[in-house]
């Protein structure tokens, strides 16, 4: 089996949450302390703008704005990787040439699509890629996730990879993740140059094992899945498994009860943001499961919990 090629982004890039006031406004204060604490709890690299960062309740004004706040922030500390989805080829290739012109060190996108059944087949998707990788000169990572809707096979992602140039990395977060990374590095080669794990890590083991490069987490405790992935880059997979297992309970509480707004309220509970409301509709975390939450934190003393008290 061919190895993937030396990875230029390789570690933990967790999603920066989107800190809005208790009125709904940007608030860049708060989202500017976010940046520095997630570099200083170990963060490899950032990705703003996903969908764990609200990106679908933020303006196109407000996009440009957030891009430009927080690139201008972070550079020269990590790459940042930019969400520059659309479904409008046109669109999605302005959005990611801005995001490289302001710095961008990748850009994630998902398979165009819309609504509940606007999808397209393998054809223009090819050609939706085909033409982002045409309009840039930094890295293209393809965001696997069921969300979209879109089955991409292992083989048609192999495929893009070795004829698009700059589709090179791939964040797998469908079911049975593990066997499609395993499967995408033995079709793809060293084209594969990024498989990378996705949805909080609740399937990160299992992943490295396959070969993942990456993780895309959270952005509460990178510090926590540094140490996971750190001890698996470094051949100790038997600390990765007790340090996996260690921080499995608030993986899990992220994934399964508080979703995209765990990372705010413990980044509150810490004093590193001002308020962890998402924007409306966006309904608010029960009290109990905010409890639950830090209570699950707290066994753990993340770093979060600490950086600005």
């Amino acid at each position: 089996m061919a190895e993937p090629r030396p990875a230029r982004y390789r570690g933990v890039f967790p999603v920066v949450p989107t800190t809005f006031t208790e009125t709904g406004a940007l608030d860049l204060e708060s989202q500017k302390r976010c940046v520095d604490f997630m570099i200083d709890a170990g963060s490899n690299g950032l990705c703003i703008l996903a969908n764990f960062s609200e990106q679908f309740v933020l303006s196109d004004a407000e996009r440009e704005l957030l891009t430009r706040t927080l690139l201008d922030h972070a550079r020269g500390r990590v790459p940042v990787i930019v969400t520059t989805t659309h479904f409008s080829t046109q669109v999605c290739a302005a959005r990611s040439l801005r995001a490289q012109e302001q710095g961008a060190s990748m850009v994630m996108v998902m398979p165009p699509y819309h609504g509940a059944t606007i999808r397209l087949g393998e054809g223009p998707m090819y050609e939706f890629f085909a033409r982002l990788s045409d309009a840039i000169r930094i890295p293209i990572m393809v965001q696997d996730a069921p969300v979209s809707g879109t089955t991409l096979s292992a083989a048609f992602l192999a495929r893009m990879a070795t004829e698009i140039e700059q589709l090179a990395y791939f964040k797998i977060e469908t079911a049975g993740a593990a066997s499609k990374i395993r499967e995408l590095i033995r079709l793809g080669g060293d084209a594969i140059e990024g498989p990378w794990d996705g949805e909080e890590g609740i399937t990160l083991l299992p992943d490295l094992d396959a070969g993942a490069t990456g993780a895309m987490t959270g952005g509460a405790y990178p510090d926590g899945m540094r140490a996971i992935v750190d001890a698996h880059a470094a051949g100790d997979r038997e600390r990765a498994v007790a340090l996996y297992q260690q921080w499995l309970p608030l993986i899990n509480y992220e994934n399964r009860q508080t979703g995209l707004l765990a990372a705010k309220a413990l980044m509150r509970a810490g004093g590193v943001i001002a308020c962890e409301a998402p924007r409306h509709p966006f309904p608010a975390m029960h009290p109990d499961t905010r409890a639950g939450l830090i209570e699950v934190a707290r066994r753990l003393d993340p770093m979060v919990l600490r950086w600005g008290r």
